[in-house]
């Protein structure tokens, strides 16, 4: 069953909606390979969708560079902002919840007991703090999430601290992996990066996986007491 919603964006000073599919808008923000004509449910794009006010031509090819319907509905869709009915959202956001819960689960503990907090106190904390979860990835996040937790429960997540040092020709491209880590880092006078990070230990194979993939092999890294 086709779900209709609005996709709007507001641009140069002016909106601009269009009516889609929410399935397959999703699906197009996300990247995948969808014929923009499935995706439409009218061909028009509005000033106001409501009122049945359509964007002039003028506007769009000032805004757009396109005066082409297609074309500047697929840019509204990727860079602007569908609108969600209540039950995407609810799916949304539970599923954000379990993967920042399932992260934590998997790498924090209690420091006073040493045993692993359960999924479901997790979430609990979570909600009793307030704290909100968004779209980032879950490693990049999970810090400010245990922040607002640990004011509610005892909680630390285990970590292993490595010192890596980058060949000069893969810094670049590494740098992303390792930023979120980082403790300090050392650019040395042939290019090489030379950094300490603290990883959570349940993490870790797959960062290798990341870092190994990268610098095919040649980053060198040490584990810290």
């Amino acid at each position: 069953m086709v779900e209709e919603v609005e996709a709007r964006i507001k641009k140069g000073g002016k909106r601009f909606e269009i009516l889609v599919d929410v399935d397959k808008a999703l699906q197009l923000k996300k990247g995948i390979d969808v014929n923009i004509e499935n995706v439409l449910i009218a061909d028009e794009v509005f000033s106001d969708v409501k009122k049945g006010e359509i964007a002039s031509s003028s506007d769009m090819k000032d805004v757009f560079g396109s005066d082409d319907n297609r074309e500047v509905a697929k840019q509204i869709i990727e860079k602007g902002d569908i609108q969600l009915p209540a039950k995407y959202k609810k799916e949304m956001d539970e599923k954000k919840m379990k993967r920042v819960v399932n992260f934590i689960a998997r790498n924090a503990m209690d420091p006073q007991s040493g045993n692993p907090h359960s999924k479901e106190r997790i979430r609990e904390a979570i909600n009793e703090s307030g704290v909100s979860i968004d779209n980032r990835p879950v490693e990049e996040q999970a810090g400010e999430v245990m922040s607002e937790i640990k004011k509610i429960i005892p909680i630390k997540i285990d970590t292993k601290r490595l010192k890596i040092t980058i060949p000069a020709e893969y810094s670049g491209k590494s740098y992303g992996v390792l930023k979120q880590y980082k403790q300090s880092e050392e650019w040395l006078s042939n290019g090489d990066l030379k950094c300490i990070v603290d990883i959570p230990a349940g993490i870790q194979i797959d960062f290798y996986n990341k870092l190994n993939g990268i610098t095919h092999g040649s980053a060198v890294v040490e584990e810290e007491e």
